[in-house]
């Protein structure tokens, strides 16, 4: 007897994919925000700009300050030569010597003679007395004349040599020297003694 034929071989069976595991759930979606991101306080590169920016040049501000340096001593030197020195820098800086207690100085405003001559020059002649009030003999310092205007600024100053070299107890001298080219400005005048030499 014919031998009995194989039966057919069953088809295999598909295989299912395996599933894929679920992406994570997120607790926020991914968004680009520049509220969370540090940067957003930054201007964003692509902001308008010029497209350079000027180059400061130190020469040109060095020359600026030297300028504006020059205008205010040119100014501050006129303002000297018109006005004079302020009172405080002219005090400081005239020669004034220590008070002589033993030895006064009368200077009375009406021996004081002021006079335009007529060349139109300014004359001021300065008189008055020295007197020895102490008890031995004095040596008598120079003095200094001082012209001032009428907000009180000194605008002419000259130094009076003694009418002698020494006074004894009691002693006076009288003394007086005109000078010419004195300023119109000139208001009032006062006397003390100078620096010695």
């Amino acid at each position: 007897m014919p031998a009995a034929s194989a039966a057919p071989a069953a088809a295999p069976a598909p295989v299912e994919p395996e599933p894929k595991p679920a992406a994570p759930a997120l607790s926020r979606p991914i968004v680009a925000s520049y509220a969370d991101d540090a940067l957003a306080d930054r201007p964003s590169s692509f902001n308008h700009e010029p497209p350079f920016r000027p180059r400061r040049n130190p020469a040109k501000l060095w020359m600026i300050g030297a300028v504006a340096f020059a205008l205010v001593a040119s100014g501050a030197a006129v303002a000297i030569q018109t006005f004079g020195l302020p009172g405080f820098i002219a005090d400081a800086s005239l020669p004034f010597a220590e008070v002589e207690p033993d030895l006064v100085i009368d200077f009375p405003p009406r021996k004081q003679e002021r006079r335009t001559l007529p060349n139109g020059t300014e004359y001021f002649s300065a008189s008055g007395t020295i007197r020895n009030l102490s008890q031995r003999a004095q040596d008598v310092p120079p003095m200094l004349v001082v012209l001032r205007d009428a907000q009180d600024r000194v605008v002419f100053n000259w130094i009076i040599n003694p009418p002698v070299e020494k006074l004894e107890p009691g002693q006076s001298a009288d003394f007086r020297q005109a000078m010419v080219d004195v300023p119109r400005s000139a208001t009032s005048a006062e006397i003390a003694w100078a620096k010695r030499n």
